[in-house]
């Protein structure tokens, strides 16, 4: 038996060892739960019967409260020893389908030499003090993906350990059976990753902790930088190592962060879905998941009906022959960048000192206090004091106006015919208040003009709540007003902007106030005006979130995410993109980095760019990477596959049918994942009609939830962050793709596919195809 055999075996016998104890603990722990459960149960079902209710005097009020909070406490233990037996149940039931992946040998520097294994989750060897499984997470685990055999140390809380790693060895293991083992270097070895590559895509995005590689890992375990910017390849894992990530600050800062501390922006509502296992893989409960979209419609959607990115893109790639379309695109540019972001710093000074816009206070048709007298109240309070608090001594101003004209009000005569209105419960009312303000009189008495006076401020009272409430949430202030001067007063504009307006200023100008009056805000528009009402009503931060993610940061402009910093004013960010990928018309963030790094100051901010593709084959890499300037750094991953292949088509009827034929012969060779991908929601609307009758498709559209295995029919924008086995480009023909700013959307269409891509072309193909170089695919 070779030397490879005999260390094959002793890893096999060792895998059955650690097995069986997996399974002992799983045994005692379903046991312990059970137990658990019956007594949790029980108590809340006996839960009164345990305590002593007796409401009759003080004492026993106390007593009562006492035997409440005891009994409640004992409840609570029991529920929370449940909740962590039914974790550490999970956490072995995962580790039984794969104990674990890796091995170092390592002799700290004085000590003798230990083998260290590692898996999702720490094992324990009990009884003597060990660990028979080291979770990927721990400190020594490090050793695993940054180092080589030879001298090696990495970082504990207490200093530096050093010492000799003399073995590195890699696992696939399946329940009690060694699939793969190979010992390695630096990187975590080919085999390895050319297995989990060579697999069909999924529904969902699945952990990465086996196969995590050396600059992935410095995403995963930077716990310094305040602001963490990943610029990455299509394909190089950037989403999967910002989840990695998440996972590791949660285990390492375990006693002080909560996973409902972290929040993740994704690009689309159906991310969220293709993301939700990767963190309970790991045995942590998922973050918060949100849009930056959704969080718009949360502050802004009761005001106004608000235009998504989607909408916006659509407009973008479709609406070139509307006359308007030149000065829409450049607004959207200007009202996105920094330059528009120091406008609004600049304006927010100037109306310290004039400019603010009010509105009157009515009651029932009636003036009470006109704006012009709101404003000389706001100005007359000292210049130093922000607009903000000015605006909450001005709210506590006008509740106390209001009184008084409540004071008066009660003598009006339609508070006499509203009190032949009120019903026997008002009067029940009334009455009740009228004896306790005659008590302490030597005799009680009924005093008609008394109850009518209290049931006349009761009128008076309900009426003006709506108002009162008007007024506490500083409706008063006409944000509305403030916004749309700046694009009703071009020297407003030009004092505040620099000087300099851009190109159609009046067209722009001219969309903007139109959209307003129809009570609607574009999307460039939204973020600035939530920004100016935050100036001036003071900022709504987030103290309790600690990590913000931001996926596809590409697609945020310098403004919106300068907004993000200001809402969570506590939290370390971490934004990830590909400015290959950024297909939106404003300009993306990734385009200044000098803007990301000023977030948090340059000592406080750290790049890391990614460069290794590992999503699709080699082929596929070579092909889309000749699309985008710079491509020639992007590095495909050594996997084999076929080249792209380009098939130009007549006409739609010949484009469908053909597309059908392929479908079908790609779910018989086993394809789970195809998309059609389409350049917009129309055309994927076009295509979903004309393939539905024959295959079973499902059209994805920005309000999709779910991401499942199948075929898709998908506009390019919503498939940024998810991948396929096969992609069908659906007409990547020039008349299709052929601006500039067509570029990165056909680029990201084409790297969604891991295994197979194949372009149809109805006539001449996209110059983007062309410029790859004919080498780099096939045309049939």
């Amino acid at each position: 038996m070779s030397g490879t055999d005999n260390a094959w075996q002793e890893e096999q016998q060792r895998v059955e060892v650690v097995a069986d104890r997996i399974d002992d603990n799983i045994t005692r722990l379903e046991i312990e739960v059970g137990h658990i459960r019956e007594d949790v149960v029980t108590m809340r079902k006996e839960f009164w019967d345990e305590v002593t209710v007796n409401f009759a005097e003080a004492d026993d009020l106390g007593e009562t409260s006492t035997s409440l909070r005891q009994q409640s406490q004992v409840l609570s233990e029991r529920e929370k020893s449940h909740q962590h037996a039914s974790a550490a149940l999970g956490k072995m039931k995962r580790l039984k389908q794969s104990p674990y992946f890796g091995r170092i040998d390592f002799a700290e520097k004085g000590y003798g030499e230990e083998s260290i294994y590692l898996g999702i989750a720490s094992l324990l060897n009990e009884g003597e003090d060990s660990f028979l499984v080291y979770d990927w997470r721990a400190p020594i685990s490090n050793l695993y993906y940054d180092s080589v055999p030879g001298p090696a140390a990495y970082e504990t809380p207490s200093g530096t350990i050093e010492g000799e790693m003399s073995l590195k060895r890699q696992f696939v293991i399946r329940g009690r059976e060694i699939k793969v083992m190979f010992d390695t270097g630096v990187t975590i070895g080919d085999e390895l990753l050319q297995q989990v590559l060579s697999r069909s895509s999924d529904a969902q995005m699945k952990s990465i902790v086996a196969t995590i590689q050396r600059e992935q890992n410095r995403i995963i375990r930077n716990d310094k930088s305040r602001m963490l910017i990943v610029q990455g390849a299509a394909g190089s894992g950037k989403t999967s190592a910002a989840l990695q990530r998440v996972a590791y600050l949660l285990y390492k800062h375990r006693d002080t962060l909560q996973a409902d501390q972290m929040i993740l922006f994704s690009p689309n509502p159906m991310f969220n879905s293709y993301v939700s296992t990767v963190l309970p893989e790991l045995g942590e409960e998922n973050m918060l998941q949100t849009t930056f979209q959704e969080y718009l419609e949360h502050r802004l959607g009761r005001e106004y009906q608000l235009e998504d990115p989607f909408i916006q893109i659509e407009y973008v790639l479709s609406g070139e022959e509307d006359e308007a379309y030149a000065a829409r695109i450049n607004g959207i540019r200007y009202k996105s960048s920094s330059e528009f972001l120091d406008a609004f710093n600049r304006y927010k000074l100037l109306l310290e000192r004039k400019e603010m816009k009010f509105k009157p206070i009515r009651f029932q048709g009636k003036e009470i206090i006109g704006a012009d007298e709101i404003k000389r109240a706001f100005y007359a309070y000292d210049p130093a004091i922000t607009l903000a608090n000015r605006c909450e001594l001005l709210k506590e101003w006008l509740l106390k106006e209001l009184a008084a004209f409540g004071k008066n009000e009660i003598h009006e005569p339609w508070v006499e015919e509203q009190i032949q209105l009120l019903d026997t419960e008002d009067y029940q009312r009334a009455y009740q208040r009228m004896r306790r303000n005659q008590k302490g009189r030597s005799e009680l008495f009924s005093d008609y003009e008394e109850e009518k006076i209290i049931l006349a401020k009761k009128v008076v009272s309900d009426r003006l709540k709506p108002l009162r409430r008007w007024i506490k949430s500083l409706r008063f202030v006409d944000v509305t007003k403030l916004y749309s001067q700046l694009f009703q007063q071009r020297e407003l504009m030009k004092e505040v902007g620099g000087g300099e307006l851009p190109e159609d200023w009046d067209a722009i100008c001219s969309q903007t106030l139109q959209k307003i009056r129809d009570g609607e805000l574009f999307y460039e528009d939204a973020t600035p005006f939530l920004y100016l009402k935050e100036l001036i009503l003071g900022f709504r931060s987030n103290t309790a979130i600690r990590h913000v993610i931001i996926d596809e940061a590409q697609d945020y402009s310098p403004f919106q995410l300068y907004f993000l910093k200001l809402l969570f004013p506590r939290a370390r960010m971490t934004a990830l993109g590909d400015l290959n990928q950024a297909i939106y018309a404003h300009a993306s963030v990734l385009q200044q980095s000098t803007t990301l790094s000023d977030l948090y100051g340059e000592s406080e901010s750290e790049l890391i760019t990614l460069v290794q593709s590992y999503r699709s084959t080699r082929e596929i890499v070579e092909f889309t990477r000749g699309m985008v300037p710079g491509g020639e750094a992007i590095v495909p991953f050594n996997r084999e596959g076929e080249k792209p292949e380009v098939q130009i088509i007549d006409d739609r009827d010949d484009l469908h049918r053909r597309i059908r034929q392929h479908i079908s012969a790609l779910r018989k060779e086993g394809y789970d994942m195809i998309a059609v991908i389409c350049k917009t929601a129309a055309e994927s609307l076009e295509a979903y009609e004309a393939l539905s009758s024959d295959l079973p498709v499902k059209l994805i559209k920005k309000t999709t939830l779910s991401f499942e295995k199948g075929i898709h029919i998908i506009p390019a924008y919503l498939a940024k962050g998810v991948e396929f086995d096969a992609v069908l480009i659906y007409d990547g023909s020039d008349r299709k793709y052929t601006r500039e700013t067509e570029r990165k959307l056909f680029y990201t269409a084409c790297t969604r596919a891991m295994h197979l891509l194949h372009l149809y072309s109805i006539g001449e193909p996209s110059r983007f195809i062309r410029e790859a170089g004919k080498a780099a695919y096939v045309q049939i």
